[in-house]
């Protein structure tokens, strides 16, 4: 006797919804497109972050009369150039100077401190040598302490150097940084193998050759990102340049800003003029390196 086997039954399919969960986790962020809530969120915000520049921009080609004015003009006017004139002919103020001044000042420390925290990063992530814990954790501490504790201390230094009142008080305090030394220690950390290292150790390659020729090369987003930082905060820095170059003939733009704003009657379209003037290297500078900093960035969290 024949039996009839019972028809054979497809398995249920998986749920959509549990589908296109998994679909979503797989996929890189990159591929993950967008909404109209994540477009528009993030225009008001660059419109909320670009409005103090664009008020600025506003009040430095504005009238004394349309400063002013109420209900306010949100409209740029065309005296930009008359009040950048004014701030530039003030005998009082050196602005033109200034900004020669701020540019020497941050290329210098830049410079100075890409290649030292770089160095000592270096010697701190991949050479052995007594006392390098200990002297780490001091690096790390000194975070820790306000840099106004020292500007007393630091004054007296200059001053039996006697460097106040010139460039050389603003630069060489800057030349080395403990964040640069421990920010590049721990990217040297994760993106240069010990392997690496060895095997140029081994072809007779010296510790300089090292640093040059192995390291220098894979941290490079690193030293983008670093610079960057070091070029803007130097730039924008402000207590220090005050104190040892007030008073002058070489003060740098935030010292000469400062003197623009001094005063019993302060006329803001000059103050605005020459703030919208010391702005533009810093946004031609973070529009060049904008990339780099979310590279390095990116690279620095992921360990290899």
């Amino acid at each position: 006797m024949t039996t009839v086997a019972p028809p054979r039954r497809d398995p249920a399919p998986a749920p959509t919804t549990g589908r296109k969960r998994a679909t979503l986790l797989g996929r890189a962020p990159q591929d993950t497109p967008a909404g109209i809530g994540a477009y528009l969120f993030l225009s008001l915000t660059a419109l909320f972050a670009a409005f103090p520049l664009y008020w600025m921009f506003v009040i430095a080609t504005s009238t004394d009369e349309a400063t002013a004015q109420l209900p306010p003009v949100v409209i740029p006017g065309d005296q930009f150039l008359v009040n950048l004139e004014e701030v530039f002919s003030l005998q009082d103020v050196y602005f033109a100077a200034s900004l020669v001044n701020s540019v020497i000042v941050a290329t210098v420390v830049t410079a100075s401190v890409l290649f030292f925290c770089s160095l000592a990063g270096f010697a701190f992530a991949k050479l052995r040598f007594r006392g390098s814990r200990p002297l780490l954790l001091f690096v790390i501490l000194t975070l820790t302490v306000p840099n106004q504790l020292g500007v007393v201390a630091l004054y007296i230094v200059m001053g039996k150097l006697g460097w106040n009142g010139t460039l050389l008080a603003v630069i060489v305090p800057g030349m080395v940084t403990a964040f640069g030394v421990f920010y590049m220690r721990q990217f040297i950390v994760n993106s240069v193998p010990d392997e690496l290292v060895e095997s140029a150790r081994v072809d007779g390659a010296t510790t300089m050759r090292v640093y040059w020729s192995i390291v220098l090369p894979a941290v490079r987003p690193a030293l983008a990102v670093l610079g960057l930082l070091t070029f803007v905060a130097t730039w924008n820095d402000f207590q220090w340049p005050l104190i040892t170059l007030n008073g002058t003939d070489y003060p740098t733009s935030m010292v000469a800003i400062s003197d623009l704003a001094s005063g019993n009657y302060v006329i803001y379209r000059r103050v605005l003029a020459g703030a919208f003037v010391a702005t533009v290297p810093l946004l031609i500078m973070l529009v060049i390196g904008g990339r780099q900093i979310v590279r390095g960035i990116m690279e620095g969290a992921v360990k290899s």
